[in-house]
């Protein structure tokens, strides 16, 4: 038996909000690499209140090496030539990052320049270990844990309440998938260094405000490095291994966030771009 995709569709001006299949749009889901917008945009409010420069290198932060041309800059626009993920994870165990830990994070550094793929700043190569090392180097400049910080500098900020992302989301209002015999699927384990990287929890309603906030109202100012461009459209996706979302906004202020429990991340873009191209026809 074929079981239905649980779907949450959240937007604005010619956007059909919607939640089908079960979904909730004020369950906490996880969110996967939409937590990039989050710590990308960290950055730039610390480099606004002079705590960081967007071109520190990264070894006035963490112990990496001398002279691999890597900046907090490089980092949030995934030019750093860092690997797209750190070596040595066990995807076997569907729970890939589990080992992945803060300790883990700090014995990579000291030899992080026998990773690179390219030069810093030479091309762009997607790095969830980039935003991993971007994550630890702005705890170490802000002197506190990730939570606190992006609560602190991006949430709280934006109207989002404590808890409105998070990477421990209240029990008895998470959304998690099932499979095909109806049993919920264990998440990956992504609170430790991966967190800034794609930890963090939300609502649909939440992810909808912070989508708001930062490319709507720009509440904050300028939209972070960390989101992508495509015409009119400035967008960010995020996929774990139960879950998938697409996020953004025309440059004339309509949003939209889709969320999918289950099925293929690249359907998720699919059906997202098609929404998003169906109200550009309808001008």
């Amino acid at each position: 038996m074929r079981l239905s995709i649980p779907v949450c569709v959240v937007g604005g001006t010619g956007f059909r909000s919607r939640a089908t299949g079960g979904h909730d749009p004020d369950a906490f889901v996880e969110t996967g690499s939409l937590t990039k917008v989050v710590t990308g945009t960290l950055l730039t409010r610390l480099a606004e209140r002079g705590t960081v420069s967007m071109d520190d290198p990264l070894e006035r932060w963490l112990p990496a090496p001398v002279g691999t041309g890597i900046t907090l800059r490089h980092l949030a626009g995934h030019t750093s030539g860092l690997p797209r993920v750190p070596p040595g994870l066990r995807w076997a165990f569907n729970d890939p990052w589990r080992d992945f830990t803060d300790s883990a994070l700090r014995d990579l550094l000291p030899g992080l320049d026998t990773l690179l793929t390219a030069p810093a700043g030479e091309r762009e190569e997607y790095s969830n270990l980039g935003y991993a090392v971007l994550g630890a180097a702005l705890c170490a400049a802000g002197g506190g844990r990730y939570e606190d910080l992006a609560h602190e500098h991006v949430l709280a900020p934006l109207g989002l309440e404590s808890g409105a992302m998070t990477a421990n989301p209240p029990t008895g209002r998470v959304l998690r998938t099932r499979g095909v015999l109806g049993r919920r699927l264990r998440p990956w384990t992504m609170d430790g260094a991966v967190l800034p990287a794609g930890g963090l929890w939300a609502s649909c309603a939440g992810m909808g405000r912070l989508v708001t906030g930062l490319l709507v109202d720009r509440v904050l100012g300028e939209p972070a490095p960390t989101w992508q461009r495509a015409g009119r459209l400035l967008w960010h996706n995020g996929a774990t291994r139960t879950a998938s979302v697409f996020a953004g906004a025309l440059s004339d202020g309509r949003w939209m966030v889709m969320h999918r429990l289950s099925g293929a991340a690249s359907r998720t873009d699919r059906l997202a771009v098609a929404e998003f191209r169906a109200v550009l026809a309808g001008e």
